[in-house]
């Protein structure tokens, strides 16, 4: 029978438990890409077509950045921002429409630390696991409250640089990027940027998911990694997800569409009710 040491056990038990926490970090900007860059074009492009058929000026946007495997139960995508439709210019000066893309990204070397950042699908879909896609269109009247926003520099208003994978929406000590997409949407629902009352009123009508890991991995983890931390919790653990932002805006009829999409823009799963549900037949825009 085969025997470690304890060093042996500890260090094996690190690796998992860094290996576990990194699932659930998507929020970082020019990561390697799995898939071949012709793909995620023609996917991007694919985002892009469904978001503009359904007439989106402005929608929450996902994405996939681990193995579905490795990431807590429940938890469905590992990173989520605001796109709206855009004038872009090119490299070559060319004016186009399109989606541009407002995120919170962590910084490269300070993984505790975030920026905001605006990207296009195609960066943002750069570095997925998955050719997946999570979005939300809000009703045309939150779309135009979301852009007001944003255009008006409010975003940043609403940032705050101390990151945490599983920060917990109901205070503003740290933040992660769909927390950060749900204080833009309560700034649109509430026409404020006071911390304060988004947070109280978050705490009032705002339904987080819990994380489904252990206290024991949670400090550990904490030990290891400085994105991960449980110090702006209290009692079981926490966070803003997409699927919760979704169920958020349908529970207030605030969202007309809440959808997954895969690789060629079909419709694969829409959430009703309080959970995502497989389509009978895809739909194609």
């Amino acid at each position: 029978m085969m025997t470690i040491s304890s060093k042996q056990w500890l260090i094996a038990l690190a690796l998992t438990l860094t290996f576990s926490f990194t699932a659930l970090a998507g929020s970082q900007a020019n990561q390697a890409s799995t898939h071949e860059p012709e793909q995620i074009v023609s996917f991007a492009k694919n985002v892009e077509k469904y978001a503009a058929g359904q007439g989106a000026r402005a929608f929450i946007i996902a994405r996939v950045g681990r193995p579905q495997k490795d990431l807590p139960k429940g938890i469905r995508f590992t990173h989520t921002a605001v796109a709206l439709y855009s004038d872009i210019t090119l490299d070559d000066g060319e004016m186009v429409k399109g989606y541009a893309i407002y995120n919170l990204y962590q910084k490269s070397g300070e993984l505790d630390k975030s920026q905001l950042v605006t990207d296009y699908p195609v960066d943002f879909f750069w570095g997925a696991d998955q050719l997946s896609a999570g979005v939300i269109i809000p009703t045309p009247d939150m779309q135009t409250r979301l852009i007001d926003i944003i255009t008006t520099g409010k975003n940043a208003q609403l940032h705050n640089e101390n990151y945490s994978v599983i920060a917990n929406p109901m205070n503003g000590q740290l933040q992660n990027c769909t927390e950060h997409t749900l204080d833009m949407l309560n700034a649109a629902i509430y026409q404020t940027t006071d911390v304060a009352k988004l947070k109280a009123n978050t705490r009032a009508y705002f339904t987080p998911q819990r994380v489904y890991t252990s206290r024991f991995k949670l400090l550990f983890g904490s030990m290891l990694q400085d994105d991960v931390t449980t110090k702006d919790h209290e009692g079981k653990v926490a966070t803003t997800t997409f699927t919760s932002i979704a169920q958020y805006l349908t529970k207030y009829e605030l969202a007309s569409q809440s959808v997954i999409l895969d690789s060629d823009g079909l419709v694969v799963e829409t959430l009703s009710g309080s959970k995502f549900v497989t389509s009978a037949a895809n739909s194609s825009i």
